[in-house]
């Protein structure tokens, strides 16, 4: 019911990419990021970190790991799945960076965070049909 998952967060200069790696391997435990450099706002490095997930094993983990999420990211998601989602039925979720790290998903709507972009396989591909299926994928 999900074709694949792909995340990118960004790793400022003031923060440990071991630390952001582990924050990611909370959602992704067997993702191997790849990684990427650019440049910030005031010329400092900002590393990326992002991966595709297409295995259907790691999907499943990944699905599992989000029925753990609080109630209340829960309650939200539910509020708030048509704007989560776009016509393609892609759905967009960010999970605080530092939260992850201590092991706990709390999703948010700013900030920094790991973006999450969850590709739902609705059949016809209509929005309509990919929230009827998160709904029951995600249990809210």
């Amino acid at each position: 019911m999900i074709h694949n998952i792909s995340y990118r967060v960004f790793v400022y200069g003031t923060e440990n990419d071991e630390k952001v790696k582990e924050a990611v391997q909370t959602l992704f435990p067997n993702s191997h990021p790849q990684t990427d450099t650019t440049e910030g706002y005031f010329k400092n490095p900002v590393l990326i970190l992002h991966d595709k997930i297409t295995r259907k094993r790691e999907i499943k983990e990944f699905v599992q790991i989000l029925e753990q999420i609080d109630s209340s990211s829960k309650k939200q998601l539910l509020n708030q799945l048509e704007n989560k989602m776009d016509e393609r039925g892609n759905l967009f979720l960010r999970f605080d960076k530092q939260r992850a790290y201590l092991g706990d998903l709390k999703i948010i709507e700013h900030g920094d965070a790991i973006h999450v972009k969850i590709n739902i396989a609705a059949y016809p591909a209509k929005k309509e049909r990919a929230i009827e299926l998160a709904r029951a994928i995600f249990g809210v």
